[in-house]
């Protein structure tokens, strides 16, 4: 799977609402957050990420706090966004 530039990523954004460009780890990844009502809810999302990646076998990188929930995507054996990262994105 083939690293993408930032302005490949830019371009393929477009379409996926609220993702934005960023870095993890030193190497480029995609990242969104997302706010819910409550600690709860946003834990009930986290699960229903978790089965979505599992079944991908891509894994997000997952910041909770209180009701906000953050995801990081970068493919790690490429050493930053692929076509892997933005088709999760777009399922998430």
């Amino acid at each position: 799977m083939n690293k993408m530039t930032p302005e490949e990523i830019e371009t393929a954004l477009k379409p996926i609402a609220d993702w934005q460009l960023t870095e993890a780890d030193g190497a480029t990844a995609i990242e969104r957050v997302f706010r819910f009502d409550d600690f709860v809810q946003a834990i009930a999302f986290v699960n229903k990420v978790a089965e979505r990646a599992e079944t991908a076998g891509h894994h997000p990188d997952i910041h909770i706090h209180y009701n906000r929930v953050r995801l990081v995507l970068s493919t790690h054996d490429a050493g930053g966004v692929t076509s892997k990262d933005l088709k999760m994105a777009a399922a998430l």
